[in-house]
């Protein structure tokens, strides 16, 4: 019985065997958190927790015509790259300019510019009537499948209010002009805003189309 106490003994006391369990016992349990913390932190860089960016708040419902006097609504923007902006056909420069930026920067694509559209929707609706677009886009060259949007004053307000556009009507008249957005809005083939165009720079433009739908 000594005997048997005395090993009973050995081993609860600080240098026996259950004591040399409990310390592995605290070591393994040591190795795992930290091995916790670490992938923890390796997924929190790479983002694998982090909530999914929210769409950006442009675009989104409008009931138009285009310039065959077509009833069209945002729906039509679906199955292409988009390069979509705002203006008037009395515009003596931006607007034309925006429109033979794009043109540039379509042909600069080659191939990957057979499916990026071109958008223009007019501010001016009073002037701007469906047969006004197609002369205005003909005139400037535009390439086949392009369309020129335009509705009454309220669908077109509506329009320019989920671009977050900007669209004001300057002095009086017949010779009236428009302050307007000069951004260009790229959307994907969903219909969903993808990044902004600088105006009037094609090389630039070809560089983020690509870049966009390298990544789609």
């Amino acid at each position: 019985m000594a005997a048997q106490s005395t090993q009973k003994d050995r081993n609860a006391s600080p240098g026996g065997r259950d004591s040399k369990i409990a310390r592995a016992r605290l070591i393994l349990w040591a190795l795992v958190a930290v091995g916790l913390l670490v992938v923890g932190a390796l997924a929190l860089n790479t983002g694998a927790f982090r909530a999914k960016p929210q769409p950006a708040a442009v675009g989104g419902a409008f009931d138009l015509v285009d310039q065959s006097g077509r009833p069209v609504d945002e729906t039509v923007l679906n199955g292409q790259w988009s390069m979509v902006f705002f203006g008037f056909t009395f515009c003596p420069d931006i607007c034309p300019g925006t429109l033979q930026a794009l043109i540039r920067a379509k042909d600069q694509l080659g191939t990957k510019g057979e499916d990026v559209r071109i958008v223009f929707i007019s501010v001016d609706p009073d002037r701007d009537r469906p047969a006004a677009i197609k002369d205005w886009l003909a005139a400037n060259d535009a390439p086949a499948g392009t369309l020129g949007l335009t509705g009454t004053q309220a669908e077109v307000d509506r329009a320019v209010k989920a671009y977050r556009a900007v669209a004001n009507k300057v002095g009086e008249g017949r010779d009236y002009t428009m302050d307007h957005s000069t951004v260009v809005y790229l959307m994907d083939p969903r219909g969903r805003f993808v990044r902004p165009l600088p105006y009037n720079l094609p090389d630039e433009i070809v560089t983020q189309v690509t870049a966009a739908k390298r990544g789609d």
